[in-house]
């Protein structure tokens, strides 16, 4: 479920929330002072209508599969199928233009997952999507299941990974035959808007704590632009903890005991 407007509430849904806690997680949206909280209005029948971007691949099975459960939940959902397919236009790929006003009018879409061809050149999708709504901030919460045993108990954390730069954005030249260049991008501003969106999360859900992940001790221009940009906005925030972790650590602690992370929210570049 993501939010057309300045920021992604959760873009890969399908993923991240049961039917109930999408449905809260938009109410509760709908009171935030949040950027992108949801703002959809329901219709004549009483229900909000939701783009539904079944994907390819296995998408539309997952999809099909999402819109019975929502159904059986009884959310007050009445779904709008669309394709983002590409387009040319002006000739660039583009997302169709019935997909765009959807999204936009409705402002809140769950979308299945979409396959980039590997080698062949083709524009990543996903990438698109995101720019084209600027979709900066990939929110993905993880909570145990009440009643369902897993390998660890009261797991309750939020990862907020940027979602426009860094390795995934896609600048690449052959500098000579045999020799390629790929650009890891990071910008102040865009570094300095994810975390501030992390902060204001944190916030807003009532978390204690954030944490930067990043590998600023080998990439420390890239990686300790990120991390500075954190530690800048931390400032705004006395009132949240602020600290951060390399990433080879933040992996070995949340593996042996995820509780550490517990009522934190988690903030990291792209990749």
């Amino acid at each position: 479920m993501f939010a057309a407007q300045r920021t992604a509430i959760a873009f890969n849904g399908l993923k991240a929330l049961s039917a109930k806690t999408a449905m809260r997680s938009m109410a509760t949206s709908a009171a935030s002072t949040m950027p992108g909280a949801f703002n959809g209005k329901k219709n004549a029948n009483g229900n909000y209508t939701v783009t539904l971007i079944p994907g390819d691949g296995i998408g539309p099975e997952i999809s099909e599969s999402v819109v019975k459960i929502y159904k059986a939940a009884g959310v007050p959902i009445e779904w709008e199928p669309v394709s983002v397919t590409p387009v040319h236009k002006n000739g660039k790929i583009a997302i169709p233009d019935e997909a765009l006003h959807s999204v936009k009018k409705n402002t809140v879409a769950l979308k299945g997952p979409l396959a980039t061809p590997i080698g062949k050149g083709h524009v990543s999708l996903n990438l698109t999507l995101r720019r084209t709504f600027n979709l900066y901030a990939n929110v993905r919460p993880c909570k145990s299941v009440v009643g369902y045993k897993t390998l660890y108990d009261n797991v309750d954390t939020v990862l907020i990974r940027e979602n426009t730069e860094g390795e995934y954005s896609g600048i690449e030249h052959e500098v000579v035959d045999g020799v390629v260049q790929s650009i890891k991008l990071i910008t102040k501003d865009a570094s300095d808007r994810c975390a501030r969106y992390a902060f204001n999360y944190a916030k807003e859900s009532g978390r204690q704590r954030v944490t930067a992940v990043h590998k600023a001790n080998i990439m420390k221009l890239s990686d300790g632009l990120f991390l500075s940009s954190c530690q800048e906005v931390a400032r705004e925030y006395p009132e949240i903890k602020f600290d951060d972790l390399m990433l080879d650590r933040a992996c070995l602690q949340i593996v042996q005991d995820p509780s550490v992370f517990a009522d934190t929210v988690m903030v990291m570049p792209n990749l």
